[in-house]
């Protein structure tokens, strides 16, 4: 490994399926990491801090905030956010030190992945990019649901 990064795909260890998977899925990670770089760099905050606020924080509560709006009740996102105080205050850990923590399981979990053959790389398109389209198709259900 060079400059002391860590490889996150050992290109030689991998089959040829696996390869021809991984030129399609490198180009989507880098695309999308490189987005979360991008509002790291002109926010201020770390690239860590712009995933957890992303994929745990502000995906999430659009679903709620849109149910709630359909249902007329606005239960799931105040519960929302009731639940994200009390896990960014329930300790004297500073909100960088939660983001760095809940990263870090993320990444834990992503790798559980390679039990199926999956690497990071590809468990973290699939999980985080793929699987997600499916919301896209919760967010085209709820926004007809406001319009109706």
């Amino acid at each position: 490994m060079k400059s002391g990064k860590r490889k996150i795909v050992e290109w030689e260890a991998l089959s040829k399926w696996d390869k021809a998977v991984m030129v399609i899925m490198l180009p989507i990670f880098a695309i999308v990491a490189g987005v979360e770089h991008t509002i790291a760099k002109l926010t201020g905050a770390t690239y860590n801090e712009v995933n957890i606020i992303v994929y745990y924080l502000l995906i999430p509560l659009s679903w709620a905030a849109m149910t709630d709006y359909i249902t007329k009740m606005p239960f799931l996102s105040i519960m929302y956010v009731m639940a994200w105080i009390i896990f960014l205050w329930k300790d004297s850990m500073k909100f960088r030190d939660r983001c760095d923590w809940a990263f870090d399981k993320s990444v834990v979990f992503l790798l559980w992945f390679k039990r199926i053959g999956w690497n990071y790389v590809v468990s973290s398109v699939i999980i985080c990019v793929i699987i997600p389209i499916i919301p896209i198709l919760i967010y085209i259900e709820l926004i007809y649901g406001i319009l109706q």
